[in-house]
């Protein structure tokens, strides 16, 4: 693994990550806990918001300042768009314990992806299985993506990270007059450009966290052969969803089809019923 300790002072931890504590909440209608052990004593608290078991399962990093019952009412909505949502913690979030550093996010994102991947094969959820992240979360989801390209169908990215420095200054991480340079970053550019799988990057025309051309530079380096991307006007950070609407799910599920072969698959039927028809 990449030498993360630059990241991982404490003093700039305690700005890269905000975690929020809660117990466990009640479940909405359909949904389901799961629990994996990561390390010794420390337990991720993920939840699963089901459609049907065949349908394709999306397994979504949060960002900083986010929780896993924060997408409660958001679940509900990948469900009706027609995909299953699995929302995963990082250490000290929700009802996760331990202490959350950039290393532990990463190794605990490749134990979660072995375990929830077996978890899903034994509960018999068949759907294909992408990878998204949102902001923070783009960071385990690209780094896991880089070797699990024959695992998963496609990686989906939401306001994500490309270079490391642009957002520490965002979040007030000094970084201009100390020994800090891109290289001991997420490393989020060089990372993406060895994925080939297919890959989809939307970002919010205004958001004033991540500006929208670090996502133009995602899109640029990234080596997938299938990749498309999208920049939402007016949407900032945290109003992806609320200004995308139904479009936000729907263009997911549309590339989800895509990749799939849903789409090519439904265009055939058409076709042979209308043969039939005649």
């Amino acid at each position: 693994m990449k030498n993360y300790s630059k990241l991982d002072q404490p003093e700039r931890l305690q700005l890269i990550f905000n975690p929020r504590r809660c117990p466990i909440t009640p479940l909405p209608k359909g949904a389901i806990d799961v629990h994996i052990e990561v390390a010794p004593d420390v337990i991720i608290g993920c939840r699963f918001y089901i459609h049907t078991p065949e349908s394709p399962n999306i397994l979504f990093f949060h960002g900083n300042g986010e929780t896993v019952p924060d997408y409660d009412d958001i679940g509900p909505l990948y469900n009706h768009a027609g995909m299953n949502l699995l929302v995963t913690d990082f250490r000290g979030y929700s009802w996760s314990n331990g202490t959350p550093t950039v290393s532990s996010m990463l190794s605990d994102a490749e134990v979660l992806f072995t375990e929830i991947q077996n978890w899903l094969q034994f509960n018999k959820y068949s759907g294909k299985l992408f990878l998204m992240g949102r902001s923070l979360g783009s960071v385990p989801a690209i780094d896991l993506a880089t070797r699990h390209e024959n695992d998963i169908k496609g990686l989906i990215i939401e306001s994500g990270i490309a270079d490391t420095i642009p957002l520490a200054k965002s979040l007030g991480i000094p970084v201009d007059d100390v020994d800090f340079s891109e290289t001991d970053g997420f490393g989020n550019i060089e990372k993406i450009a060895t994925v080939k799988t297919a890959t989809f990057i939307f970002h919010g025309a205004r958001d004033e966290m991540i500006a929208a051309d670090e996502a133009e530079k995602l899109q640029s380096f990234s080596g997938a052969r299938t990749k498309e991307f999208i920049v939402i006007p007016g949407a900032t950070h945290n109003t992806m969803i609320t200004t995308g609407g139904r479009l936000y799910f729907e263009t997911i599920k549309k590339f989800i089809d895509k990749v799939t072969g849903v789409t090519n698959w439904r265009r055939r039927r058409k076709t042979t019923n209308t043969y039939s028809a005649e």
